[in-house]
Formats: C-alpha cells, structure tokens, sequence
C-alpha cells in the first residue's frame, strides 16, 4: 500500500506534518517502538509508530531519524499523547531526511493502525500473489519451472518461509532466495513429515498446525484426491510453512490450497517421468523371477542401461531391496505404496531435490516391491562390505515419520540382499532379500528392516531355505576372489582351501603351498580384503568352509 492510502482514511487520525513529496512509497508492514535505536529490528519499507518516549531533549531527533532513513524506513507517525504534540526538531531532522512524518491523535490507538496497515498490505499482497501464481501456473506445467519458484514467490511477497517434503521428512524443494533464513534441519523436517502422516491418518482436513522450539508451522497435504488415504498417505508430499494458517484470513488459505495444487501437478509430472525405470525394473524381476538364463537377464540389462546408468561407463554390482506394505483388512493393495516408499527411501537423505533417485528403478506385485540398486564396483583395495545398503541405515531417518503413517493397522517390511557381481546371481539376491524381509516380519514394530548379514551361516543348512539363497551366500564370499584370481592369477581360492585344511597354521599351509610365510601372510590379507571377513574368527572361517563345500 501507499502512504498516501493512510490520509484518505479518517479513522486513523492521521495528520501530515512533512514530505508530501514522498507519499508514493510503498509500506510493506508497521513497527511501534520507542527504542533510541530500532535499527535491529527494520528491515525496511515499515510505517514506524513512536510514542516519543525516546525524545529527552531536542538534540535526540536528529540521530532517531537519520537511523530510520538509513534502514529505508516508509515514514514515521508520531503519537501526541506524550509532549502534546510533535516537537519542531523532530519536524526539521525528518525534512533533513526526506522521511513523511504524520502525527497521530491522542484518541486512536497504534494497535488500531497496526491491524488496518497489516490487513491492507496482506489482502494487496495475497491478491499480488495470486496472479503472479497464475502465470507460473502455466510456467510450471508447459516448461517445468518447478516448486522452487512459487516457494521463493511466497517468501518474497507473503514473507512465508515453506518446504516441500516427502512423506519421511527428506526436502523436495524449498526457497531459494538469498534472505530466506536458516535452513529447515533434518531432524525438524522429519518430525513435521511424523506430524502431518499421524494428523492425515485421522482423517481431518489440512492444514495441521503444530509447534516446535517456539515456532509453529503449517502443513498442508498435497495428494492426490478421490483415493483410499491409505493408497497416498505414505507417498504424497506435503507442504510445511512456518506460519499459523489458524490467523488467516479464507482468501489466504485459498491461495495456499492453490498452491497446493500446483505442486501436486509437478509431483505427478515426476512420477510420469519414473514410469520408464519402473517398467525396466519389471521386465527385469519377471525374467529374474521365471529363472531366465543368466545371458538373457544381462542383455536386458546392457539394453536398460542408458536409462538406469546415466554417465556410468563400468558394469555395476547390484543389491536388491525388497519392501512389503501390508494392511490389517488386507482391502488395500500395498505394492504401489511400498514402490514409492523406496523410491523415497533408497534416496541419501541429507540430499535435497526430487530427482537423486533416477538410477533407482522399483517393480510391485500384489503388496511387494523390488527395488534394483545398481552400486558402484569397489576397487582391488577396498572391503566389499564397506559399499551398497545397510537395513539399519535405511531406517534411521524414515522410521519414526512412517511409523505414525502406518498408524495402528499398517506395516512396512523390509529385506536387504548383499552385492552381486553378475547378472546370475540376481536370483539369489531375490531370494535372499526376500528371506532377509521374512526376519524383518517376525520383529515387533510398524517399521522393520533386516539386512543379508542378519542371515546366519547355520541358517543355510535348513531344508527350508531356497537353493538360490545359498548360491547368493557362495557367491557373496567367493565370487571377489575368483574375479580378482582371474585378473591377476593371485591362487586366492587354493591359498584359502588350504589354510582352512590346515586348521589356520601358517608354518603347516606355508609348507603345503611351498610358500615363504610372508607371501601367505599377504594372500590372506587381500582375501579379508576383498571380503570384508576375518580369518582368526571362527564364524568367518565356518562361513569360507561352507560355501567352498557348496561352490
């Protein structure tokens, strides 16, 4: 609003004393104090109100306003109650400066003038920002402009800090201008996700306020309409402002619902965008489920790649993750959920952005999903176990805020396999992080994770226990050292079959080998190298017997 909107309403009891010449500034909000010095406090474009409790003597106006000026302060309005009226320096040094200065009747109060200069400028501000979003709109939809934009419009014209989430707190996009305060944490950010996925599940409208450390926020949903809550309430993204939406006036919340909007059309475009991976995971499950030849699964592979492997130039290994989301009714279908669930959870969450999960590709059946995770291949000197997903580290962030989602009758479960080194041991990956996810179930807890070294060596040898688990287990421990055996004939298997035969004497497998106890020193070294394993435990030495045994 202008200040010269300020003299056309009577009510307010104002009264120019100077600067006509510049009541076409723009007031962007009110600020009442009677400190000697404001200045930590402005940021400029303010209609500051002052009871003059700060004026002891005439040579106290001319440091006030130079500071007021200094800050791009909109004028000053100085309240008569106090002296009776407005002292004559205080009129010279705001003529000095160039600052409008108003005098207010003894009769209307500054609290009045405060609520009618922050309803105009928030109903000039709201009706701003609605046709700048309108034109974004279109930006969004045709050119992909993004979240980003209308998040840094409201910071700009509405000053409201807001985020964009997922469903487990990690950031999708937030404000990008320079001013926009500190950065919201990971902590709060997955307790505001907890907070909006147990309000959701209650089935009352958004938004939801919540308050933590002082401050509240806002949350508004951002799903997709006309479905079971629980089909989208563990994958719709919400929006979270640091604000009370409670204070607001309908024509704002409108405004933010519309918002709200748009945002889920860009949310929408990403999923299309995904559609391509998630068809080449499946094509990929279904020939690994069938059994196909391993050479017909690696050409599909080679075929996926560009999609998959965007600037990869090296094979990668694999891990498979599976995910079950099962509800008590058993009327809901969990598979989508679960595939979007790990499509969230299989991003680093300390990354922000919607688009760090594009070498991630999920396939669903019924109420699974299988996650394909290609994995950068280690070097000769780095512990294979070291690399890839861990069950407990997936879970760190997201179980809390999905737990409260899942609420008293859903549940997610999750399975992890090992690395695998070629397109054959795909299978037993499956098979093993299927079984990993078995563990999970029989755990207490809405959320559960069990990883590939939660499955024990003797577990193996249960009848029940699928072939294409224990070739996985073989192949986790024995496959780094034939590849490294091939590259450069090094006779690691030998070297290890014989150390075991020799019950781990080094002087009797030194003999046997015809070896300088030096040199077998070495060899075990790159075999508990390259596998992650110690060859003084007995565990470990168990594990290198069976799946020699079974090779």
């Amino acid at each position: 609003m202008r200040l010269r909107v300020l003299l056309d309403t009577h009510s307010l009891g104002l009264r120019l004393l100077g600067g006509e010449e510049e009541l076409d500034r723009t007031v962007r909000g009110v600020m009442t104090t009677d400190l000697r010095d404001p200045s930590r406090y402005l940021s400029g474009g303010e209609l500051v109100l002052t009871g003059l409790a700060w004026h002891r003597e005439p040579e106290d106006s001319e440091p006030f306003v130079r500071i007021l000026a200094a800050a791009g302060v909109a004028g000053l309005a100085a309240g008569e109650a106090e002296l009776g009226s407005v002292p004559e320096d205080l009129i010279e040094a705001c003529a000095r400066h160039r600052m409008p200065l108003f005098s207010v009747v003894e009769d209307v109060s500054f609290a009045s003038i405060t609520e009618h200069v922050v309803r105009q400028v928030s109903s000039e501000r709201a009706g701003d920002l609605a046709a700048v979003v309108d034109r974004h709109r279109r930006l969004m939809t045709s050119a992909g402009g993004g979240p980003d934009v209308v998040l840094d419009l409201l910071g700009s014209d509405l000053d409201l800090r807001a985020w964009v989430l997922s469903p487990t707190g990690r950031q999708i996009a937030g404000s990008t201008l320079a001013d926009a305060g500190p950065e919201l944490s990971g902590e709060l950010a997955a307790r505001l996700a907890g907070e909006h996925l147990a309000a959701a599940r209650t089935g009352r409208r958004g938004p939801h306020r919540v308050t933590f450390g002082g401050a509240t926020f806002s949350l508004f949903p951002i799903r997709q309409e006309g479905r079971d809550l629980r089909q989208t309430v563990l994958s719709d993204w919400l929006l979270a402002v640091e604000a009370d939406a409670g204070e607001w006036s309908e024509e704002r919340l409108d405004l933010l619902h519309g918002v709200t909007q748009l945002i889920a059309v860009e949310r929408d475009r990403r999923d299309a965008a995904r559609t391509v991976r998630r068809r080449l995971a499946q094509e990929v499950l279904e020939l690994v489920q069938a059994g196909a030849p391993p050479a017909e699964i690696a050409a599909r592979l080679r075929v996926a790649a560009p999609v998959l492997l965007p600037g990869l130039g090296t094979a990668p290994h694999w891990q498979l993750v599976v995910a079950r989301v099962e509800w008590e009714d058993g009327d809901v279908p969990g598979g989508p959920v679960a595939q979007s669930l790990l499509e969230e959870m299989l991003v680093d969450p300390g990354v922000a952005g919607p688009e760090h999960s594009d070498r991630i590709a999920v396939a669903h059946t019924g109420d699974e999903a299988v996650a394909l995770v290609p994995l950068p291949v280690p070097d000769e000197s780095q512990d294979s176990s070291a690399t890839g997903l861990h069950a407990a580290e997936l879970l760190r962030v997201v179980q809390e805020p999905l737990a409260r989602g899942l609420d008293d009758d859903g549940r997610l479960t999750v399975g992890v396999s090992a690395a695998v080194h070629s397109a054959e041991g795909l299978r037993g990956a499956l098979e093993e992080a299927r079984h990993a996810r078995r563990v999970a179930a029989a755990r207490n807890g809405r959320v559960c994770a069990a990883g590939h070294e939660e499955l024990a060596s003797h577990v193996l040898l249960l009848p029940f226990v699928p072939d294409d688990v224990r070739r996985a287990f073989t192949a986790r421990l024995l496959d780094p050292l034939r590849e490294y055996d091939r590259k450069h004939r090094a006779e690691l298997i030998p070297t290890l079959e014989a150390f075991l035969d020799c019950d781990g004497s080094w002087t009797r497998c030194a003999t046997r080998l015809h070896l300088h106890v030096n040199t077998l020193r070495y060899r075990v070294g790159r075999i508990e190298q390259l596998t992650g394993r110690d060859l003084s435990r007995l565990e470990d030495k168990l594990d290198f017997f069976l799946a020699l045994r079974m090779s």
